[in-house]
């Protein structure tokens, strides 16, 4: 087998799997809030809040690169289907025009967060690794699904963007405009996923260290999210996010 083949066949198992990514990396997890003592980046009291409070901000910053690339798509396509590719039409403008991958760098940037939080820098350089490998695999296996659907005006459109860094200066307007239902139809899980993620990584962090408890301002945070989450879901499902075409 061909590397290529081989690198696409990972891609295809994780892609199947790609909901439960941070489920495989708990136990090296707790290894690192264990170690923590020795190698944790230790700022303070209130450094270290304003820390966590910044790779918050950072994993949003992220979630917000996908919140704009959402907003202008069409249906049927960039899906969060983990059973099969989804692709109707090819995405060409917009974040399209200077990422090919703009929603899988969205989800770099809010897993660097989450990491980076952690404060162990051996688990940090662990995860960046694994992280860029792991979506660098399901980037090829989207880019061989969109190869053999679309041809040459796809290689045509791969030859002049980028597939890791953004390249602003090639910017083309969007065809669809900004649609708000959109993104609060495709993307509300995924708000709440970070939220419940940031709030796991806290009760493990404290059931390491002997405490079964979390802070008040963590349980606020949790409890929005929830909110927030089943009112997004109850209009989802009542069809009050429904877009016309997406």
């Amino acid at each position: 087998m061909l590397l290529r083949e081989e690198l696409e066949k990972q891609g295809g198992w994780l892609f199947g799997r790609r909901s439960y990514f941070l489920l495989f990396s708990i136990p090296l997890l707790l290894f690192a809030f264990a170690d923590s003592s020795n190698s944790k980046l230790t700022l303070g009291g209130v450094g270290d809040q304003l820390y966590n409070c910044a790779c918050i901000v950072l994993s949003f910053f992220g979630f917000t690169i996908r919140c704009i690339t959402v907003a202008h798509l069409p249906k049927r396509t960039s899906g969060r289907s983990t059973t099969e590719q989804i692709a109707e039409s090819l995405n060409t403008t917009g974040m399209y025009s200077i990422h090919r991958h703009p929603l899988y760098f969205g989800n770099f940037i809010i897993y660097l967060g989450m990491i980076l939080s952690v404060q162990v820098w051996w688990f940090t350089a662990i995860m960046v690794l694994v992280v860029f490998f792991y979506l660098e695999r399901i980037m090829l296996v989207e880019e061989r699904f969109l190869l053999e659907k679309f041809g040459t005006p796809y290689i045509e459109w791969a030859r002049v963007t980028p597939a890791y860094w953004p390249r602003f200066r090639i910017w083309r307007q969007d065809r669809l405009p900004f649609s708000m239902r959109n993104v609060l139809k495709r993307e509300y899980s995924g708000f709440f996923a970070i939220i419940v993620a940031y709030t796991v990584f806290e009760m493990l962090r404290n059931f390491v260290h002997g405490s079964l408890s979390l802070g008040v301002g963590w349980l606020v945070f949790l409890n929005i999210g929830l909110l927030i989450y089943v009112f997004l879901r109850i209009l989802r499902k009542r069809g009050y996010l429904d877009v016309e075409g997406r």
